[in-house]
């Protein structure tokens, strides 16, 4: 008799004895795939509908001539939006507009979030009351925001900064006339700082106390604390605020509008409301689709290239 055959002689007495026998779990994996599949093919289905719809027919406005003022008229015109949108005069200054205000904001609020993060995490009476106030500005309604800013800060009349001005001696300033884009600039740092210091703050409490101890033993300063042990420490929060913060700037409108309506002239104007005057002042859907699609591939290149980015930075710091 082979050792095989003795072997499952003995399996077979000791699964008769405890009246167990052996079952192969590939059924029954097989069949827990299947009830999990028919859980999630609703929500799925409801997702990839979501999306592929109102895509789909982007792209199909994007390709026909269609104006709310002559609805009837729907010509195939190919890629004529997409040529005319990229060569009209407010893309460029929309794109660089963009630009400016995404570059300007991120350095503004990562700036602001590490020194405002370092400070806090310090202790001292009522650290907690001054967290709060710090985050409380971005649970603001943007447009509420931009008209607390445009009514009562920069007025030129009765705003306060009018009033320092005029206090010593200097003549106030029309900020959204002299300087729309700073004053765009301003209005949505303010309301970014404190998703910075929020992320910051938070990755503070994971910084090593013992190798700060260790630091100021050594006979190092705060500045070089800082730069040696602390912003090492933020180089990944870092990186999260600068691409969650670069994809939501990308689409910045409801400041805008309120505020200065993208003008004077094209000095405001960013991508995102370029392609609301194209769709809703100029009632030009099959351009407004193809400035939409062209912004949707600004955006996920921005995002690839950041995502990429912060890859290599987490790979290098593992």
């Amino acid at each position: 008799m082979s050792i095989t055959s003795l072997q499952a002689g003995v399996n077979t007495v000791t699964e008769a004895r405890t009246g167990t026998t052996t079952r192969h779990p590939a059924p029954r994996l097989r069949r827990g795939r299947r009830i999990g599949l028919a859980m999630l093919s609703p929500s799925v289905a409801s997702l990839l509908l979501w999306m592929a719809v109102p895509l789909a027919m982007t792209v199909y406005f994007s390709l026909i001539r269609y104006n709310l003022l002559y609805p009837g008229d729907e010509p195939f015109v190919g890629l004529e939006n997409y040529h005319y949108f990229l060569t009209d005069e407010g893309f460029v200054a929309g794109a660089l507009n963009t630009l400016w205000l995404v570059l300007s904001v991120l350095a503004i609020s990562v700036i602001a979030g590490v020194l405002i993060a370092v400070l806090v995490d310090t202790p001292f009476f009522g650290r907690g009351i001054v967290r709060v106030m710090l985050i409380s500005p971005f649970f603001i309604m943007p447009t509420v925001s931009a008209l607390v800013w445009k009514n009562l800060l920069l007025h030129p009349v009765s705003g306060v900064f009018a009033a320092v001005w005029r206090l010593f001696g200097a003549t106030p300033v029309d900020w959204f006339a002299e300087y729309p884009l700073l004053s765009i600039i301003m209005i949505v740092s303010w309301q970014w700082i404190p998703f910075a210091v929020l992320i910051l703050m938070t990755a503070m409490q994971s910084l090593d106390q013992e190798q700060k101890d260790a630091a100021r033993l050594d006979g190092a300063g705060p500045l070089a604390i800082f730069r040696h042990i602390t912003l090492p420490h933020l180089a990944r929060p870092i990186a999260v605020v600068i691409m969650i913060e670069t994809i939501f700037l990308l689409s910045i409108f409801a400041e805008i509008y309120t505020t200065t309506g993208g003008g004077p002239g094209y000095d405001t104007t960013n991508l995102a409301y370029l392609i609301y005057s194209q769709a809703l002042l100029q009632f030009d859907v099959g351009m407004a689709s193809a400035g939409g699609l062209i912004a949707v591939v600004i955006a996920n290149i921005a995002a690839f290239v950041l995502v990429r980015m912060i890859g290599r930075n987490l790979t290098d710091k593992a």
